[in-house]
């Protein structure tokens, strides 16, 4: 049987660390996980999946990821059950994460918060995409290639080769 789940979201709240009993680190949080297709409205739906992280990566995830930030996170789906203090029986379905990972750099996070004041809310798309929202500079990055050369020009710089066929071994 295979059990395997893959998620990219942003967390719709700050990672709630707890620790059992026994002292074992679990952390409880929500994933914010946009799906590959619109609504016939246009508009892109968002899927929220609760998740639960054990150990030293929970300890991590606490430590290190915010609301809002955009997080890689493997394991299984799991499902349990217990009673509430009414006496019914209540069913969970959630992500045990094995793993995580953190998807952009704390310099891009901060900037996203400053951006939008850490409003996100998750019941709206990503606002931040980096490197597009920024103002222009004036000075043209060097790293982006110019598309405008010559067609003819060697794309790959030095010089030219000149090959027969008949050199050639296939």
């Amino acid at each position: 049987m295979i059990n395997n789940v893959v998620l990219v979201g942003r967390l719709t709240r700050d990672p709630e660390l707890r620790y059992t009993a026994n002292g074992i680190a679990v952390a409880t949080f929500s994933l914010a996980v946009n799906r590959n297709f619109t609504s016939q409205s246009g508009e892109r739906e968002t899927d929220f999946i609760n998740c639960v992280i054990w150990r030293k990566p929970a300890e991590t995830l606490a430590n290190y990821a915010r609301k809002g930030s955009l997080v890689g996170v493997t394991g299984r789906i799991q499902t349990r059950s217990y009673d509430n203090q009414q006496g019914q029986r209540v069913y969970v379905t959630e992500v045990v994460a094995d793993n995580f990972q953190l998807l952009e750099s704390k310099a891009v996070s901060e900037q996203r918060r400053s951006h939008d004041g850490a409003s996100f809310d998750g019941n709206q798309s990503a606002p931040f995409n980096p490197g597009f929202n920024q103002q222009p500079s004036s000075q043209p990055f060097s790293g982006v290639p110019s598309f405008d050369r010559d067609n003819n020009a060697n794309p790959f710089g030095g010089s030219s080769v000149d090959i027969s066929d008949d050199d050639l071994p296939f």
